[in-house]
């Protein structure tokens, strides 16, 4: 009898293993698959097409270009198959030339168009005439023949990182989404972590316990659980319309990321207050220590890797929201990159929003290049979260 309750036993024990490893590798294959699928779409988007021409420096970009087009392809005569030639290239191939000194011959890869960078790309069908053509039969030539001569060539899209929006999918980058989304999270990081571990210190090692401070954490508990769309709608009612701090702005956008940030970073560092011993309390109390001695010589510095993992995964959460920043106006076309606090600016996932919704389909692999740069910025975070705990972590 005993044998056979034990043998059960087992057996439940197995099926209850099995099932827990069966559901990590459900998880974990669903990661796989996911991040799998945006890189194989997003990869090409970190290269771009480059068509190598000889000029010779002008002061007028759009003649250096036609010159140099009419040079090498001597058959292209009429207006139309110039035109035609012309819109080979990107239209920022224009001020790539003029950095080029007057009178100076270089031969120079210039950017391609994002329809040629498509068809090189395989994207874009190379049968004139077919429903995935987008080039005629003349620029296919044309293109082929660049190619023969090893002018054309896919190149490390080093644009991509450094530049701005911009209309044009060839020429457009993440540069300006990337440092608005560095100001927005120094912001949010400058409000978060005093507020935030004073608030953790004040409610675990100073307050007293009565119906106030029960009511302050009931709230904070609750405020942790709320959609972060709300915390937009408070930003746009506070900041912008009663403190009038200016719209699609770092400043704003950080103050309301903080706002979702802040009942997170109270509850981690409460977490690690709490993981303190109370003998080291008590000791130190019985040493002739001031409660506030106590807290900020012995407990505080205790607590600080679980309080700084804390901040740093909610920095991560902040740096992928985009309903709070969408709600102050953090959706406008930004071109130029910001240089302060108060310019006009984007963030990485409000900039993904946007290409997104773009009808162009060389913005789809821009997208999901973006999507890599995010999940990789959110890696480094979380990982740097986990290295801080595990170095500066003590056992008791």
């Amino acid at each position: 009898m005993i044998d056979r309750r034990l043998q059960r036993r087992h057996r439940r024990e197995w099926w209850f293993r099995a099932c827990g490893w069966g559901a990590m590798g459900l998880m974990l294959g669903v990661v796989i698959l996911l991040v799998g699928a945006i890189a194989v779409k997003g990869t090409p988007g970190f290269f771009q097409t480059r068509l190598a021409l000889d000029v010779v420096g002008g002061s007028n970009g759009r003649e250096v270009i036609r010159t140099a087009l009419a040079a090498r392809f001597p058959d292209a005569v009429s207006r139309e198959d110039q035109r035609a030639l012309r819109n080979l290239l990107s239209i920022g191939a224009e001020e790539e030339v003029l950095r080029l000194p007057e009178g100076t011959a270089a031969k120079l890869w210039l950017t391609a168009d994002d329809t040629v960078d498509m068809t090189v790309k395989g994207v874009f069908s190379r049968t004139p005439g077919t429903p995935g053509a987008k080039l005629n039969a003349r620029q296919l030539g044309w293109i082929a023949q660049w190619e023969q001569s090893g002018d054309l060539a896919l190149r490390f899209n080093g644009r991509f990182f450094t530049a701005g929006d911009s209309r044009e999918p060839e020429l457009a980058g993440i540069g300006a989404a990337a440092m608005g989304s560095l100001y927005t999270l120094a912001v949010t990081l400058l409000v978060c972590f005093p507020l935030g571990v004073a608030a953790a210190v004040y409610l675990e090692e100073l307050a007293p316990h009565n119906r106030f401070t029960a009511f302050v954490e009931i709230n904070i508990n609750n405020l942790a659980a709320v959609p972060s769309g709300v915390f937009g709608l408070l930003g746009l009612a506070l900041f912008l319309n009663v403190l009038h701090v200016p719209r699609s702005t770092p400043l704003a956008g950080g103050l309301v990321l903080a706002l979702v940030c802040l009942p997170t970073v109270i509850l981690a560092a409460r977490t690690a207050l709490k993981a303190v011993p109370p003998s080291l309390r008590e000791a130190a109390l019985a040493m002739g220590a001031t409660r506030l001695q106590v807290v900020g010589h012995h407990v505080l510095p205790l607590a600080m890797p679980g309080i700084f993992t804390g901040i740093i995964l909610a920095m991560a959460h902040a740096l992928g929201e985009t309903a709070p920043l969408l709600m102050i106006g953090m959706v406008a076309f930004i071109a130029d990159v910001p240089q302060g606090l108060l310019d006009s600016s984007a963030v990485l996932p409000v900039q993904i929003y946007l290409w997104a919704d773009s009808p162009e389909r060389a913005f789809a692999e821009k997208t999901s290049a973006a999507i890599l740069v995010l999940l990789a910025f959110l890696a480094v975070m979380n990982l740097t979260a986990i290295l801080l705990r595990r170095k500066f972590e003590r056992k008791w």
